[in-house]
């Protein structure tokens, strides 16, 4: 059978799979069959996703006091009299069966917590290959080492172990370590999974009256229209000097009137906003600072959770309409707050998730078709070119480009619909892991932040999905400001001229995501990490290409 033929194969294996799980959702065997497709079709991370499921449903066998202890029990009873599953039997774990799970009548239960047991430790191979394979070597090594505590000579887990270790070595460049030294966060794929069939067609007639509709009220001078931009390269190139170079079709955002130097372009409110700062004074819906006492406009808060404030009525009311009775009283504030400067990106993009989560579950609609993300292109690279050619003769594998770690794309995200009283095994088309990373390819690239004054770490960020519609470019022709409203206006000036600002009828808006003032290097990483590709804007093209002749000069 030929590589796409497996490919196939394996895409209906997992769609079984998946719709087993919709009628078994307590089923750890399950959960390990569908980690070892998804291992066999190069997602290691929804791997890992699934093998961490089937670990809590271990302990939810194993503990009678835990929520879902008799639906994991009753659903490894179905399989008792039946042969042992390929899963459970896999290398060394072979020699802890006999041929079938066929005890007496008094010993199912014993049966079942034997099956449990050992299918916790089939989660532990899986999840520390998976992470190991993902970048994130302190996850691998820990569940490594809590798997070795339940089978110390299982041979799987030896290998695993002695992999990470070298790994380590090369990465740390030393041989002596400890584990908390080891790098956790790594980088998977960021595709449109081939079997998600949320993407819209955005450019569909009827997904661009529906985005016209809305972005009239906001920007009344504009349009969103197809637009060609330039395709963004996995690092350095010999292009940035070609005349032409390849481009793709997106969204942009047109202007269909004049528009003035220093007018304002688009004006637009947002709840998808998340602030990490466990007692600042900002709006718990569209995080702008909360009127200071005294003043005309009053802060209002939640009758039922004391610590939730708003900065006023419209945002009291739009938070009680469309997300925050899935959260109110449900200790989820406190979660991801007052991090560490190193963590302080990663935990406002979680609480972005977070909030997305919490709109979903309120409004009762698949997190995909939240209006505030449902349109938003993730900067996407098509499934192809993310899978591994494994023929001997394949060149390089492909780099990947979504930030991942294991704390905060499976377990907080899992701890926080826990917390939200939501079922993390019932609600699997919902919540199941694909869907979280592509909210959160969706949210990198586009997210617009703040820097705290006082330390300059960024505490505050929001997704305004009609701004980040606007395409970015290193010579913006508009700036921003975001008060609880992002406000674009006109330039008045351009960064490359010097030329005069505004914007022609038919010219497309240009924004900036990053800090336009950095050198074009740090520029073009800055676009490698939040876009997935080095950013090809002629500006950018131009300055390296003349850093490059300056340095042949020399």
């Amino acid at each position: 059978m030929d590589q796409q033929a497996c490919h196939e194969q394996l895409l209906d294996r997992r769609e079984q799979l998946t719709e087993g799980l919709v009628s078994l959702p307590y089923d750890l065997i399950l959960y390990l069959e569908r980690a070892v497709v998804y291992s066999d079709l190069g997602y290691p991370d929804l791997a890992a996703g699934d093998a961490y499921r089937a670990l809590l449903l271990s302990d939810e066998v194993a503990n009678e006091g835990f929520e879902y202890h008799e639906n994991a029990v009753e659903t490894l009873l179905l399989r008792i009299g039946a042969p042992v599953p390929d899963v459970l039997a896999f290398g060394s774990l072979a020699d802890e069966w006999s041929s079938k799970l066929s005890p007496g009548p008094d010993e199912g239960r014993q049966a079942v917590q034997h099956m449990a047991l050992i299918g916790s430790v089939r989660a532990y191979q899986i999840l520390s290959l998976s992470l190991l394979l993902c970048g994130s070597l302190k996850s691998a090594a820990q569940f490594c080492e809590r798997g070795l505590r339940v089978r110390e000579n299982n041979r799987e887990l030896l290998d695993t172990k002695d992999n990470i270790d070298t790994v380590a070595r090369l990465k740390l460049r030393r041989s002596d370590f400890d584990i908390n030294e080891l790098p956790d966060r790594g980088l998977v794929r960021r595709e449109v999974y081939p079997w998600n069939d949320h993407e819209p067609d955005r450019f569909a007639p009827e997904s661009l009256e529906t985005l016209n509709a809305d972005l009239k009220t906001m920007a009344p001078k504009c349009a969103v229209q197809a637009a060609t931009l330039p395709v963004l390269l996995e690092g350095a190139s010999d292009t940035d000097g070609y005349e032409v170079i390849p481009t793709c079709q997106q969204l942009g955002v047109f202007a269909v009137e004049d528009i003035e130097p220093g007018e304002v372009v688009l004006e637009e409110y947002s709840l998808l906003t998340a602030n990490n700062r466990l007692k600042d004074s900002v709006c718990d819906a569209c995080s702008s600072e909360l009127p200071p006492l005294g003043s005309e406009q009053q802060a209002v808060g939640c009758e039922d959770c004391a610590d939730t404030v708003f900065c006023g009525q419209k945002c009291h009311d739009e938070a009680q309409d469309r997300y925050h009775p899935a959260v109110c009283d449900k200790d989820v504030d406190a979660i991801a707050k007052d991090p560490s400067a190193r963590e302080a990106d990663e935990t406002l993009y979680l609480l972005l998730l977070s909030r997305v989560l919490a709109l979903a579950a309120h409004q009762e609609v698949h997190p995909l078709d939240v209006r505030e993300v449902k349109y938003i292109w993730g900067d996407f690279v098509s499934s192809r070119s993310n899978d591994i050619n494994v023929s001997p003769k394949a060149g390089p594998p492909p780099e990947w480009t979504l930030p991942f770690s294991f704390k905060y794309n499976i377990e907080t995200p899992l701890h926080i619909l826990e917390k939200m009283d939501i079922d993390i095994y019932a609600t699997l088309a919902q919540y199941d892991l694909w869907v979280l990373n592509t909210l959160y390819a969706k949210f990198r690239g586009t997210a617009s932040a703040r820097k705290n004054p006082r330390d300059g770490r960024p505490d505050v960020a929001a997704i305004h999905p009609y701004w980040c519609l606007a395409n970015h470019d290193c010579d913006p022709n508009v700036t921003w400001e975001w008060g609880g409203h992002m406000v674009l206006k006109a330039r008045e000036e351009r960064i490359v001229g010097p030329r005069r600002g505004g914007i022609k009828r038919g010219e497309e808006i240009l924004n900036h995501y990053c800090d336009i003032s950095l050198p074009v290097r740090e520029r073009r990483e800055w676009a490698r990490g939040s876009l997935g590709g080095w950013c090809m804007c002629k500006r950018c093209r131009d300055e390296a290409a003349a850093e490059e002749a300056n340095g042949e000069q020399a």
